[in-house]
């Protein structure tokens, strides 16, 4: 497989990036033909995008590609709230910031982590929104009984347990798979991270989740990973 990835020019590792992408919005694309619940049309393309940072550290993508992808999706978030060039997702009727929020939160942790060859740190932040937070929504909307509101949120306690589980899971697994070890800090740091990246998810308002998550769980991890 290593072999595999450094075979590859930058124009091959674009290209598979590509193919990945126009996937994510061709599934979203038929779900929401068959008039699919507009939430899971909305994270099909929340979790389908944010996995793209797996392929960006499988692919070892330089950090120029990297930015240039983010930069884009940037451009292309922020155009959504005057041109709709993001048709797939107007069906879910929301007016937060949050697309963007995300978009500069994946090119904010790229910028820092890339380039300093830490990308796992990059890779869990980025997984954390992308899983957690996605899941949570489904389990909350599917699940749900046990409702709380705070800061102008609602949200269900089954979602955030949801929530908590899944930032654990990401965190420990991207740190095993970084560190290719199993040590006993790999199973606790991942412990914080997911308590404060639920409660982030819970308390941030307007969309800023997809701010204040990402970015808190990728510098606590690394924070955490120095002592």
């Amino acid at each position: 497989m290593e072999n595999f990835v450094d075979s590859l020019n930058h124009w091959q590792q674009i290209g598979i990036v590509a193919i990945w992408m126009a996937l994510v919005f061709a599934v979203a694309a038929i779900a929401r033909y068959f008039r699919s619940n507009s939430e899971l049309v909305r994270k099909i393309v929340h979790i389908g995008t944010g996995n793209v940072i797996l392929l960006a550290w499988g692919l070892k993508l330089p950090l120029w590609i990297c930015l240039s992808i983010s930069i884009a999706v940037i451009l292309v978030a922020g155009l959504s709230y005057f041109l709709p060039v993001l048709p797939i997702l107007e069906s879910v009727g929301r007016k937060t910031h949050g697309v963007f929020y995300y978009a500069v939160s994946i090119g904010l942790l790229v910028a820092i982590f890339w380039g300093v060859d830490l990308p796992q740190f990059a890779v869990i932040g980025i997984l954390v929104m992308t899983w957690g937070d996605g899941l949570a929504a489904l389990v909350g909307k599917s699940f749900g009984k046990r409702v709380y509101r705070f800061n102008g949120n609602k949200r269900t306690l089954e979602g955030s347990a949801a929530m908590l589980v899944v930032s654990y899971g990401i965190a420990l697994l991207v740190l095993s798979l970084a560190q290719g070890g199993s040590g006993l800090n790999i199973w606790l740091i991942p412990v914080p991270i997911a308590f404060v990246a639920t409660v982030l998810e819970a308390i941030s308002p307007g969309g800023t989740d997809n701010l204040t998550v990402p970015i808190s769980s990728a510098f606590l991890c690394y924070g955490l990973s120095l002592l």
